[in-house]
């Protein structure tokens, strides 16, 4: 039976930080050792089971529960303090460094890392992790972003979340596009399957066996799917499918058809082909706001669900799986749910706008 240890007090951000730098590959092993035992304790370990479970001795670990208590995380992750004072960083300090991290770059890269402010500032790395965790700084994180400079935007924006949220009477809404250049690809090996604690490993290159298109329309109440594949995406093609859509939905009903500003939609043909069709009604996105158009939410899914991680030896096989995807997904249909106002759409694109100016 294992003696009783006293529970030590660790700090929720504390503990947070530890398991953060136990996952990452890069934190040394003696470091993981000593967050290891801290942890351990801070969970009511004694200190005989921790010892043998972490094959370090007991001393060991009284040494690092102890310099925890009273000199906190940096006194397990760096050389023990001399005697004296423990080391604090002032809140001018702290706030110098998220200054510095939201509003320059280091003179040789393009974002900071914790030992370049470090360095930079006269603190330790862990010091600066610290204060990037507890203000949500990531500056070695980038995402991507396009707002729309479209001038009737909000027009648009309006007329479109319109339809999704008070969809007119005796009408459909349907949300259509082409996914073009779908390959077809097959890996030079055969896969690894699935294992405990292995994920299923493919090999990095591939063979290519052509391509197709995904013709696509999404009825927005329903969520079922009228699509298509064709060799290419011309007008020519569009106006068949156009005309695929006209010959699956209701007769009776108006058709509401939200599409973005490529231009085989408007192309000669395709307005000829409207114009025969006068219950057809076009309701363009605003230019590069293809992410209004909810079909865009289905080329996702279908990458995501059936493409991205599959093999095909030819075209027609690519074909067979993206067909046999929408018919089963069709037994069972779930609508992609509509839930942003436009007034809040068009702030929000507003102010990124005044955003990204000023950072200019």
């Amino acid at each position: 039976m294992w003696e009783t240890a006293p529970r030590l007090k660790v700090e929720k951000q504390d503990a947070d930080l530890m398991d953060q730098l136990i996952r990452c590959g890069s934190t040394p092993q003696q470091s993981v050792l000593r967050m290891r035992i801290v942890l351990g304790a801070s969970e009511g370990v004694s200190n005989s089971q921790m010892a043998e479970e972490l094959g370090t001795t007991r001393s060991t670990v009284i040494k690092w529960r102890e310099r925890y208590r009273t000199h906190g995380l940096e006194g397990i992750l760096e050389d023990a303090p001399r005697s004296g004072r423990r080391k604090t960083i002032t809140p001018e300090k702290e706030a110098a460094i998220v200054q510095a991290t939201l509003s320059t770059k280091p003179a040789d890269g393009t974002h900071w890392s914790t030992r370049t402010m470090a360095a930079a500032q006269g603190v330790s790395d862990t010091t600066v992790y610290r204060i990037w965790n507890a203000h949500r700084l990531q500056p070695h994180r980038v995402e991507t972003f396009k707002f729309s400079r479209d001038p009737r935007f909000a027009e648009k924006v309006r007329d479109i979340v319109g339809l999704y949220m008070n969809p007119p009477e005796r009408a459909l809404v349907l949300c259509v596009d082409e996914k073009s250049q779908i390959q077809a690809l097959d890996r030079t090996q055969p896969m690894l399957p699935l294992r405990p604690n292995l994920p299923e490993r493919q090999t990095h290159d591939y063979k290519r066996h052509g391509t197709t298109t995904l013709f696509a329309a999404l009825n927005a109440l329903d969520g079922t799917i009228v699509g298509e594949c064709q060799s290419r995406h011309r007008n020519q093609e569009f106006v068949r499918f156009l005309k695929k859509i006209d010959g699956s939905v209701p007769t009776d009903l108006d058709v509401h058809v939200v599409l973005d500003n490529y231009g085989t939609h408007t192309h000669a043909n395709v307005q000829q082909w409207l114009q025969q069709h006068p219950r057809y009604h076009l309701h363009f996105t605003p230019t590069g706001a293809s992410w209004l158009n909810l079909v865009e939410r289905f080329f996702s899914e279908i990458t995501e669900r059936r493409l991205r991680r599959a093999t095909f030896r030819s075209v027609p096989e690519l074909v067979g799986a993206i067909t046999l995807y929408i018919k089963n997904r069709n037994r069972s249909p779930k609508p992609f749910v509509w839930t942003a106002k436009a007034s809040d759409i068009i702030r929000k694109v507003r102010r990124c706008a005044a955003t990204s100016e000023a950072g200019h």
